[in-house]
């Protein structure tokens, strides 16, 4: 076990600068958008709009994207692409991993793909609606983004390297007591029950699925097929600000099971083409 909390403190201290430097490039570029008025007026291309921005990490634009829907400023297509294309804390655990230019520009694409093709599509079957209420965008969904450039960066990179500490040190325990070979093939790639399971990951409202995902894909446990299926579904806090701030509960439950589905069978679909 010494072994085990050794490398798991020497993996985290690794990847703290990078992680740190990542956040801040990200967190310059969220500030030097206006994203709500670019989304605001993006109209019938919405879903082009909101995938695009939906890359920016963090779960920043996803609450921003959620808050503009309950009043029907933005369609239900732009919203799902928002939640699709967010990578929360995918993207700079990426970059601090070292991962390949690559293996980032594909995951990234992937998702922004099937963001911008279903956001199209559910536009298509669902009729927007017109806006009913005034509601003020909120900031208490710990995104921490007004809290200046550095401090805001430094938030969430002590959060991130938290959860990262801590999944690195469950999959290293794991890779100790069961063995990588045992761990692999629980989440073997022919397996089809996987993208099922890396889904509901996902649908946790917190960063730690994201996380948790981007650590498993990394270590060879998750395929990019089942993780993507994952990284699809993991939009952060905003299903929790959607239940919370929209009285229409059944659209809630069919926003969630429009995400789940959506993020199964894309993942299905990568694991079978075997990307």
């Amino acid at each position: 076990m010494y072994d085990v909390i050794m490398d798991t403190i020497i993996d985290s201290l690794k990847i703290l600068p990078f992680l740190f430097v990542a956040f801040l490039i990200i967190e310059y570029i969220e500030h030097k958008l206006n994203n709500k008025k670019i989304i605001e007026k993006a109209g019938k291309v919405g879903p082009i709009v909101g995938g695009i921005l939906g890359i920016i990490p963090q779960c920043g634009f996803s609450v921003l994207a959620t808050n503009l829907y309950v009043t029907r400023i933005i369609s239900l297509g732009t919203l799902i692409a928002v939640y699709l294309s967010t990578s929360d804390e995918m993207l700079p655990i990426l970059i601090a991993e070292g991962s390949s230019f690559n293996v980032i520009i594909k995951i990234l694409l992937l998702k922004l793909i099937i963001g911008i093709f279903w956001g199209f599509i559910i536009d298509f079957i669902f009729q927007r609606k017109e806006a009913k209420t005034d509601f003020h965008i909120c900031d208490e969904h710990h995104c921490d983004c007004e809290k200046g450039l550095v401090k805001s960066s430094l938030i969430h990179t002590l959060k991130t390297i938290t959860f990262i500490f801590i999944i690195t040190f469950i999959l290293n325990t794991l890779f100790h007591f069961i063995g990588e070979d045992t761990l692999k093939n629980i989440f073997h790639e022919d397996n089809v029950l996987t993208p099922f399971l890396a889904s509901l990951i996902g649908l946790i409202p917190n960063c730690a699925s994201s996380v948790t995902l981007t650590e498993l894909y990394l270590s060879g446990v998750l395929n990019l097929g089942s993780a993507l299926a994952g990284l699809l579904t993991s939009s952060g806090v905003a299903l929790l600000v959607l239940f919370k701030s929209n009285k229409n509960i059944k659209e809630n439950i069919l926003i969630t099971i429009l995400i789940y589905g959506i993020g199964v069978i894309s993942g299905l679909i990568i694991q079978f083409l075997n990307l």
